[in-house]
């Protein structure tokens, strides 16, 4: 299996809608699109998603109302022979992240949810294999489907960073959030981050601190040694 072959795939449409007694709905979860299902289920955070991308792509196959032609940067690309495919996911992320003294392997397929649904992927094309060849094979929004059809990125989502290089990306099945590359108006790479590529410091969304993740346009991009909190569970 490798990490576009995943068989515990999940994709996104959001509601930014929450019930629960127990909690309420971080404010991160209220940055999510609408066409997300985020609900609190006890300490859990459920969200549910379609794996369909709020934006438009190559993927979805010319006769597609969501159809676009590339149109990126990268004289490379080489369209996969994978199309997008409308699916069912079930993410469940804990509603407080617990630390783990020794960060813990991300599995193929998907670590964690974009704002707009869509799931995030490792830095790993399959077992131990880089993304070289095959990120020419993202779209002009950095992302592409699987053998499955599952839309994913495995790297910063430009459609979701267009206006905003600092905005919030997502959350990873650890419950740490995601941002983009730039901070305080520093372009990050991975050296300021730490071996699972991130740190603690102030967000928008947490003014007090938070342990988070950040894209960086240098591997490993999204994730490095692994999840720093305990991580939930993703299913179809």
């Amino acid at each position: 299996m490798t990490a576009c072959q995943s068989d515990a795939t999940t994709s996104g449409t959001t509601t930014g809608t929450a019930t629960g007694t127990t909690a309420d709905l971080p404010a991160m979860y209220k940055l999510f699109g609408s066409n997300v299902q985020i609900t609190i289920e006890g300490s859990t955070v459920v969200i549910r998603v379609n794996g369909v991308p709020d934006h438009k792509s190559p993927y979805f196959g010319p006769t597609h109302l969501k159809y676009e032609a590339y149109n990126g940067s990268n004289p490379a690309f080489q369209l996969n022979p994978n199309r997008i495919v409308e699916q069912t996911g079930v993410f469940r992320i804990p509603l407080t992240p617990t630390r783990q003294a020794t960060p813990s392997p991300t599995p193929l397929g998907p670590i964690g949810v974009s704002v707009n649904g869509v799931p995030i992927f490792n830095q790993y094309a399959g077992p131990n294999q880089p993304l070289t060849g095959e990120i020419n094979t993202f779209d002009q929004y950095a992302g592409h489907p699987e053998q499955t059809g599952v839309y994913h990125y495995h790297v910063e989502p430009t459609y979701i960073t267009r206006t905003s290089r600092e905005a919030l990306v997502g959350v990873l099945l650890d419950g740490y959030p995601l941002y983009g590359p730039l901070e305080n108006g520093k372009l990050l790479t991975s050296a300021d981050l730490d071996a699972a590529h991130g740190h603690t410091t102030a967000t928008k969304e947490f003014p007090a601190g938070v342990y988070h993740y950040h894209t960086t346009g240098d591997a490993p991009y999204i994730n490095g040694s692994g999840f720093m909190g305990v991580p939930g569970t993703v299913s179809r």
